[in-house]
């Protein structure tokens, strides 16, 4: 779930069979109404992530199809899917400038992307195992993501922060809990 920058919208996702075909849905919700005002579709298995741009004119999902998708939010129309994945998408999150986007997946990767052509400009594998977030700093210099780690050192969870721009690793923190 994700709030829309001036706070009157919500965006949520959601997943499951229609007539045993498994898909992937948004919701476009009014958030002081509760009245849900945009269905949108195009994912092939459940929506696992969403946020807003900074601007609030897009909507970026990810999905367990191995995909993101970057949507126009007043019309609700589908723009680019994003495709460079190997398994799962478990979180997105849009710079603070909108002009990136970064994901986390099951494939142990994150990715950071081109938000307008969408060209991945970097592929960040550092994690052992599945990235549950990503986060930009304030600034956008920096990126962090959460990882749960079988490194063999122990079972628990890494949070490593990035330089956005090069990929660089700055830090490794560890001995969080087993989801980050």
């Amino acid at each position: 779930v994700s709030w829309s920058p001036d706070g009157k919208y919500l965006a949520s996702g959601a997943g499951g069979f229609v007539n045993e075909e498994r898909v992937g849905e948004l919701f476009i919700w009014d958030a002081k109404s509760g009245e849900k005002l945009k269905t949108l579709e195009g994912h092939s298995s459940y929506v696992s992530s969403v946020c807003w741009s900074p601007d609030g004119k897009y909507l970026a999902s990810g999905s367990w199809d191995e995909t993101l998708i970057i949507w126009a939010a007043n019309s609700g129309e589908k723009l680019k899917t994003l495709k460079g994945h190997s398994s799962g998408v478990e979180s997105v999150s849009w710079s603070p400038d909108g002009k990136y986007l970064a994901s986390g997946s099951y494939d142990d990767t994150v990715i950071i992307w081109d938000a307008n052509s969408g060209e991945i400009l970097n592929t960040l594998k550092r994690h052992f195992s599945w990235v549950y977030s990503v986060s930009w700093s304030p600034d956008g210099k920096y990126l962090a993501s959460g990882s749960r780690s079988l490194d063999g050192e122990y079972f628990g969870g890494d949070l490593i922060i990035w330089d956005a721009k090069s990929g660089e690793e700055l830090k490794t923190l560890k001995g969080l809990s087993s989801c980050v």
